[in-house]
């Protein structure tokens, strides 16, 4: 079986820029929530600041949805490449 490479990006990405999208907004509300992980995103992601405000949220969600579709794309295209034919 072969992957959409496509589909499995958007799909990934839309997932990850989601995730990170959603921590970061919650540590917006309850400050100190997922502070560990943004602040890993942070060094990650030039522009995005953990706990900056909705801007730095939305920056980060977008740096995930680039960030998740790019691996995403390599992934369902490596495995495509690896996977027996049927």
């Amino acid at each position: 079986m072969k992957l959409n490479v496509t589909a499995f990006a958007l799909a990934a990405g839309l997932l990850w820029g989601a995730a990170l999208l959603l921590v970061a907004v919650a540590n917006l509300v309850s400050p100190g929530y997922g502070r560990a992980f943004l602040d890993v995103m942070d060094s990650v992601y030039p522009g995005y600041h953990a706990g900056a405000g909705m801007g730095s949220a939305v920056t980060g969600g977008v740096y995930g949805l680039v960030d998740g579709a790019i691996g995403g794309a390599l992934f369902a295209w490596l495995y495509n490449l690896l996977a027996p034919p049927r």
